[in-house]
């Protein structure tokens, strides 16, 4: 199957959880999968999980949908690249907060050459 990458612009919860789900389910299916995350998506890989703190977590574990924690578990587990940009975190001020536990600080080109002729979604 052909890659995907996953271009996360956004720092909302909404985006965010919705980039976790698609790489999830894609990687699930057996894609090869790389979510990028740049400026405001940033937060998103962030150690201490801001994302996380916006009260939408507990109407979604009460729904019995998937939490952001609990994809970052599976994103894990299924071999996800995580990447957070260079430049990205620069432009947000983020350079000196600890990343999630395997993600990577790379730039576009190692994105682009990851997903190479494959699929990019942008959120």
């Amino acid at each position: 199957m052909s890659p995907l990458g996953i271009l996360l612009l956004s720092g909302g919860h909404e985006r965010g959880h919705y980039a976790l789900m698609l790489a999830t389910a894609a990687a699930a299916i057996g894609r090869p999968v790389t979510l990028f995350a740049t400026n405001a998506g940033c937060r998103l890989l962030l150690k201490d999980a801001p994302l996380e703190s916006d009260g939408r977590e507990q109407e979604l574990s009460r729904s019995g949908v998937a939490t952001l924690g609990e994809l970052m578990e599976a994103a894990q587990a299924l071999g996800i690249r995580l990447i957070a940009c260079e430049a990205g975190l620069r432009a947000e001020s983020l350079t000196e907060e600890p990343l999630a536990e395997g993600a990577e600080i790379a730039g576009i080109v190692t994105f682009l050459a990851a997903v190479g002729s494959g699929q990019v979604i942008s959120l």
